[in-house]
């Protein structure tokens, strides 16, 4: 039937097909079904703005890609093609998009419909056409998904709510940090403070994480009836979890103070019966130093008539407590207060590796003896001296 409608018209078939395929296509511009390319028009390539060598979080997708829009010399709008792909070369595309209208602000932007696969590389580009003419491709960028590695805190199980415990040296038990994502070897980090602020540390211990929880000895001496603060927290090599909340104990109460020794069959003040035999250089060595020297010289501690008295004697009981102190091996001096004045009550002493300061008596007046304790402060200011020898 065509080949006779083709006779009647007197026109060869290929001459009818090929007239009715260009009728199709439209010289303007502007139409839907414009002939292209069209002559003359350039598109460039639109650039990239975000993500672009950055890591996005598994958790904050899907992604939003960026770019900064392309122009065109002819008059026809363009539209976007986004591709995402998970090699450089865009051989193993993973997602496509065509037709996306141009944003405003010469930007455009276009969320992905569904989050990516965490722990890879992606790449993505993009480029503009008119529907005629298609323009270059935007240079590449990349951005890497990962999972977040998040570290909670620890919970401190022990010692905690102000007990006293029994031992200078006490046991930190703690619950161990919830932690999530590829996380590296956990170690955890705990200070003590003599305050709630730690402003004052009094110590900071590293530790590697040990099954279920975790505990650590004191590996330092700690001081008498002292109320003690601590936290802990973990890190791994790149991450560091929040602090503990913070707990805090009481160191024991001193020991009583060793009963005075026989009095001596002398009557001359001094002498060899009171002193201390050798030992370690320990706080408790030091004290007992202390009271044997005060007891080697009681007339030093009686009760005098007048305040002048009693200093003068509680003055020459420290510099002779001083040379005692150094006699038995301890390095000691007078202590200067914050004032700037030498104090006539209080001496310092190197103990395991750092100055201390105690106050070893409480002073007495006219009408009132001086009495002899052993009381740790804080703020030790070294003041050498030689002491007063027996």
């Amino acid at each position: 039937m065509k080949n006779r409608l083709f006779l009647t018209l007197g026109l060869p078939p290929l001459l009818l097909l090929v007239g009715a395929c260009a009728a199709s296509k439209s010289a303007n511009p502007l139409s839907p079904t414009v002939a292209g390319p069209i002559a003359g028009v350039a598109i460039s390539a639109p650039s990239p703005i975000e993500p672009n060598s950055t890591k996005v979080a598994v958790d904050k997708q899907p992604v939003t890609l960026l770019l900064e829009n392309a122009v065109t010399s002819g008059p026809r709008p363009l539209s976007y093609v986004f591709e995402v792909a998970t090699d450089a070369d865009f051989t193993n595309k993973v997602f496509v998009r065509e037709g996306v209208a141009p944003g405003e602000n010469g930007r455009t932007t276009l969320r992905l419909p569904d989050p990516l696969a965490a722990g890879r590389t992606y790449y993505w580009r993009g480029h503009a056409e008119d529907g005629a003419n298609v323009g270059p491709y935007s240079p590449r960028a990349n951005f890497d998904v990962f999972v977040p590695i998040v570290i909670d805190r620890p919970t401190p199980l022990s010692p905690i709510n102000d007990v006293r415990v029994d031992t200078l040296h006490p046991t930190f038990t703690f619950a161990n940090a919830p932690h999530s994502g590829p996380v590296g070897p956990i170690t955890y980090v705990i200070e003590v403070s003599d305050t709630d602020s730690f402003a004052n540390r009094l110590a900071i211990w590293t530790l590697a994480e040990q099954p279920g929880q975790t505990s650590l000895v004191s590996p330092q001496d700690g001081i008498y009836d002292r109320q003690v603060f601590w936290h802990v927290r973990a890190f791994d090599p790149t991450t560091t979890g929040p602090w503990s909340v913070t707990e805090v104990f009481r160191t024991p109460l001193p020991p009583p103070p060793p009963p005075p020794p026989a009095p001596s069959p002398s009557p001359t003040p001094g002498g060899a019966g009171n002193h201390v035999g050798p030992g370690p250089l320990s706080e408790d060595r030091a004290r007992q130093v202390v009271f044997a020297t005060s007891a080697e010289f009681p007339h030093l501690t009686r009760v005098f008539g007048s305040d002048g008295e009693a200093l003068a004697a509680a003055s020459e009981l420290l510099d002779r407590t001083i040379w005692h102190l150094q006699l038995a091996g301890y390095q000691s001096g007078r202590q200067r207060n914050p004032s700037g004045v030498i104090s006539d009550d209080k001496v310092t002493i190197f103990i395991n590796g750092s100055w201390h300061i105690y106050d070893i008596f409480s002073l007495g007046f006219a009408g009132r003896a001086t009495t002899v304790q052993f009381v740790e402060l804080t703020g030790p200011s070294y003041v050498p001296t030689s002491g007063r020898p027996d």
